[in-house]
């Protein structure tokens, strides 16, 4: 176990780093992350060797959210990168996505705190994330967690 939140009603929410043997629990909640942005994806098996593969090579850090009873209701993943500006490193928190059925619960809240909590102990200058414009929800408890709004655009030019 790597960190432990208390979770509304249920308890408290554990939240530990994935492995390999995690691989089908972290990749069932990854679908569910890519249906919430309407990610269309032809082979259904992708999502799952993705993930697999950061993990098998450890060119990411995913961590899962417990419930008691339910089990994994959310995960996180972390890239880990550099900052040319701070000469540091730093963490891109590029997914967060806690299940309908682990909503209310803290999931989020302890996902997110855990990987603050791991990116201040690994010495990183800070972490960075993104959400749609419309996910108000998400954007009020990375708010309440100490994120502010960056002075920067954001440029993306797909390459398909």
């Amino acid at each position: 176990m790597i960190g432990q939140a208390q979770a509304a009603d249920e308890g408290a929410v554990t939240v530990r780093a994935a492995g390999e043997a995690d691989v089908p629990a972290a990749a069932a909640l990854f679908r569910g992350y890519l249906d919430f942005y309407e990610v269309d994806v032809e082979d259904p098996d992708h999502p799952r060797a993705f993930l697999a593969e950061r993990i098998a090579k450890d060119e990411s850090l995913v961590l899962l959210a417990e419930t008691p009873g339910a089990g994994a209701v959310g995960f996180a993943q972390v890239y880990r990168t550099f900052s040319s500006l701070a000469l540091r490193p730093v963490w891109i928190l590029n997914d967060l996505y806690v299940d309908p059925s682990g909503r209310r619960t803290g999931a989020g809240r302890a996902l997110l705190r855990e990987v603050l909590r791991l990116a201040r102990e690994a010495g990183v200058a800070g972490v960075q994330l993104e959400t749609a414009y419309d996910n108000t929800i998400a954007q009020g408890l990375y708010e309440a967690e100490g994120f502010v709004r960056d002075a920067f655009h954001i440029y993306f030019h797909d390459l398909g």
